[in-house]
């Protein structure tokens, strides 16, 4: 879900022309980024924003997260991850084995890439020449009202932050080869111990690749983010982005999908055209959707990262019961 304000970003720094979709990324970096099995392949705009760059999410990345806001720069971790020599680089596992620009690759493993958003939101900074959450903060967050809204904990009321829990089974056990503070670095590091068949509280951790997923937001702050596009880019009568960008990112003309944004479906009606996205981390799932041409949406927040079968049981429920309202 953090990802559509990366997305934005982008799409606001395009409309004014900084760059064009189909661009060769190298263009602007001040470093050199190539999927090393396909050398002389450009990465783009348009297939980073579809998860179709072929840039992978590696074991670094899965790493990368620990308690408080982040401790070294975007720029750092992407150069580290995606440069020959860097700090976490890895030819194989930083990389899918497809071309940049597939249509429809392999199935498995799922071509997703959430470093790709990092990237993007580098890209952001590099561009516009200000730091991605001020840039966030300046042209997204302040004139959308979204004044409960930032990337990092500093930037929120910490005494309002929810607590993300994960339940641990009773036969929960720990992977073999790895130790506790190794597989739960994001629950903390005060040996707090580990209850079974009980709610374990995360801390409130971070990662660097943070333009991928560590929005911190309200659902109040967050609908006022979903109404400029179910508006068609105006809230309030200031514009974030043009009706015809919001259109074309609502559309399947980019590598075959949409521009971040995904088709949704619901069980209670399966042709309505709706768009979404959803997020997930540890102790937390988010999802938002919405109905363009009947001008509704849907927010829905899980501080819970396995909510099962309730967290599709809910949104559907509630899409369903929009025509009572």
């Amino acid at each position: 879900m953090p990802k559509t304000k990366t997305a934005m970003a982008v799409l606001q720094l395009w409309e004014k022309g900084a760059f064009k979709l189909d661009d060769d990324i190298n263009l602007y970096l001040p470093f050199k980024v190539r999927n090393p099995a396909y050398p002389d392949d450009p990465i783009t705009f348009r297939q980073l924003l579809t998860h179709k760059s072929s840039i992978k999410d590696g074991e670094a990345y899965d790493e990368s997260y620990s308690c408080g806001d982040p401790t070294i720069s975007l720029k750092e971790w992407i150069e580290g991850y995606l440069t020959s020599g860097g700090k976490h680089y890895d030819a194989k596992d930083n990389f899918y084995a497809w071309k940049p620009g597939t249509i429809d690759p392999p199935e498995e493993p799922r071509s997703y890439t959430n470093v790709g958003f990092g990237l993007l939101g580098y890209l952001v900074e590099v561009i516009s020449n200000m730091d991605f959450a001020e840039y966030c903060k300046e042209n997204i967050f302040d004139p959308l009202e979204m004044t409960h809204t930032g990337w990092y904990l500093s930037d929120v009321d910490m005494s309002k932050h929810a607590v993300p829990y994960m339940y641990l089974p009773k036969d929960f056990k720990i992977p073999e080869d790895m130790t506790a503070a190794s597989f739960l670095p994001r629950y903390g590091e005060d040996k707090q111990t580990i209850e079974k068949n009980a709610y374990f509280p995360h801390c409130l951790y971070s990662f660097p690749n943070y333009p991928d997923g560590l929005i911190r937001t309200c659902v109040r702050d967050l609908s006022r983010f979903l109404r400029a596009y179910i508006n068609h880019g105006t809230f309030n009568g200031v514009q974030i982005l043009k009706k015809e960008t919001i259109d074309s990112m609502l559309s399947k003309t980019h590598l075959g999908r949409g521009l971040c944004w995904s088709e949704v479906k619901f069980k209670s009606e399966p042709d309505i055209q709706a768009w979404g996205h959803g997020g997930g981390d540890p102790g937390v799932i988010t999802h938002m959707s919405f109905i363009p041409e009947e001008g509704i949406g849907l927010i829905v927040f899980f501080n819970c990262g396995d909510p099962g079968k309730a967290a599709s049981e809910i949104i559907n429920r509630l899409m369903a019961e929009r025509k009572e309202q």
